[in-house]
């Protein structure tokens, strides 16, 4: 009687083991690992939890096998009596056994009580529930990066519990777009941004207020995107306002924003429904910096573009009547533009650019006014004829000079004499300056290196070649705040030097 029980019991187990494997679709093998742990968990119950009992199952005939396991040591740990064996014992049963062997003795199958069946269901659908799970973690990190599509399950604390079929899904609700709501029922789209698995499980985290999710809808609405003959380069989104998404083609054939657009706009206005009516701009990549950045503001208009690369940065200047335009309500044009180009923008109107023009043109002629000890009126004369520095004055000859309006043979010989005493003057200063602070025999060699950057480097402490190495380029020869901002150095010849001067870091590695 006991042993039919024990089958009808063991049977059942089986059947509810095989339909949850059917049901959540997992494979068989981890469907009988948890059924032997459940079997072990109850085995244990009944001969002990210090036994190393351990079960195994034919996955063909049902049949379940309980054995104890004792391993063969040479001395026997107290902690592990019930778990370990002399060898001269285990020799009387097994003569040909070594340490670390383990005699294994079969023991008698458990009769399940209703309880403990009970018990072993549980770790079973337990286990399976967290091969399901594992299963689930699986397939959904490997969509980050796509679109989902579920029904609101639930809402809590304003998120949004998503059903997605075999999972479910959160949508924060500082993830969904202002002003929109949902209710239980609704289906929704969204952006896998995230799977995180952790102590708690794993958990699939959907977003409609993400950049990508906008470049995704273009890729399900334009099949040149689908196909890859367009490319969407970046996305910028204020989310349930405004949008900017730049894309670039090779087929020149193609016009990537008319693609885009859709006959009178039906692709656009497609993804513009999907976004609660956000507007979207959409605008062609350039390699040009200068280009994308004009596409970027528009609708204002750009009439010149000065690009600091090393910065980042860039100042943009508009005709007076495009100000509105470029900086868009509560700056959001210029912020989106800015995002699109990873630059930060500047943006300076034509007076106020004139303004600013006036401003270094007066600065200039000053300060040559004071080196040189001229006239005002002599200095502006040169830097109309652009000589804004005195290096340019004495390094240019006589007969140019001479050209400029109002000047004369002996004018033009008095201000390049000036120039080169001003010159051999400051170059008798520096050398002072170097000499008294600057030792570093590599720094003073570095090939593009002159007496008046050094004299600078040594008021700003930069004494030897690694502290020179470990310079930005901006650092130095910025406009505002550069060490070298005086000295009118090309950019390209500071990156070499810095380079040059970064070689030692290498070697030393070497």
């Amino acid at each position: 009687m006991a042993k039919k029980k024990y089958n009808v019991i063991r049977e059942e187990m089986l059947q509810v083991a095989s339909n949850v494997a059917q049901e959540k679709n997992i494979d068989q093998e981890a469907v009988f690992s948890a059924m032997e742990q459940a079997l072990e968990k109850a085995a244990r119950v009944k001969y002990g939890q210090e036994i190393d009992v351990r079960v195994s199952i034919n996955k063909e005939t049902g049949n379940i096998k309980l054995n104890s396991y004792l391993e063969v040591v040479e001395k026997i740990e107290e902690e592990f009596q019930s778990r370990q064996i002399l060898i001269d014992q285990a020799k009387k049963i097994n003569p040909s056994i070594n340490i670390g062997e383990f005699i294994i003795r079969e023991l008698p199958p458990i009769e399940l009580g209703r309880v403990a069946a009970q018990n072993a269901k549980g770790v079973i659908i337990q286990k399976v529930r967290e091969a399901d799970k594992s299963n689930q973690y699986e397939e959904y990190k490997d969509k980050v990066g796509e679109i989902a599509v579920g029904i609101v399950k639930r809402i809590e604390f304003g998120n949004l519990i998503v059903d997605l079929g075999k999972s479910e899904a959160i949508i924060k609700r500082e993830e969904l777009i202002p002003r929109e709501t949902f209710k239980n029922g609704d289906r929704v789209r969204a952006y896998i941004y995230e799977v995180k698995n952790d102590l708690k499980g794993y958990q699939v985290f959907l977003s409609r207020t993400h950049p990508n999710f906008l470049s995704k809808l273009f890729f399900q609405e334009v099949p040149e995107i689908y196909e890859g003959v367009i490319t969407v380069k970046s996305v910028a989104r204020d989310p349930g306002s405004r949008a900017k998404i730049s894309v670039f083609t090779e087929d020149s054939t193609i016009d990537p924003v008319g693609a885009c657009v859709g006959m009178r706009g039906s692709r656009v206005q497609a993804v513009v429904n999907e976004l609660q009516g956000e507007k979207i701009d959409i605008v062609t990549w350039s390699d040009s910096q200068a280009t994308f950045l004009a596409n970027a503001l528009a609708p204002a208009e750009v009439s010149k573009i000065f690009l600091y690369e090393e910065k980042n940065k860039v100042e943009v200047v508009i005709p007076d009547d495009q100000l509105s335009l470029a900086i868009g309500r509560k700056g959001q044009n210029v912020k989106l533009a800015s995002n699109l180009t990873s630059l930060e923008i500047d943006i300076l109107t034509e007076e106020e650019e004139s303004e600013r023009r006036q401003q270094e043109f007066k600065e200039k002629s000053l300060q040559l006014s004071e080196l040189l000890d001229v006239e005002d009126v002599i200095a502006q004369l040169l830097v109309t004829d652009g000589y804004i520095s005195i290096e340019s004055i004495a390094n240019e000859t006589l007969e140019n000079i001479e050209k400029i309006e109002g000047f004369d043979s002996d004018l033009a010989s008095e201000i390049v004499e000036r120039a080169k005493n001003y010159l051999n003057d400051q170059e008798e200063i520096n050398q002072k300056i170097i000499d008294e602070n600057i030792k570093d025999e590599s720094l003073i060699k570095l090939e593009g290196m002159n007496s008046a950057i050094l004299a600078k480097l040594a008021k700003s402490n930069i004494l030897t070649i690694n502290d020179f190495a470990d310079l930005a380029t901006f650092e130095l020869i910025d406009k505002e705040e550069g060490i070298l901002k005086d000295l009118e150095i090309d950019e390209e010849k500071i990156n070499k030097m810095i380079m040059k001067a970064r070689e030692n870091w290498f070697i030393e590695k070497d």
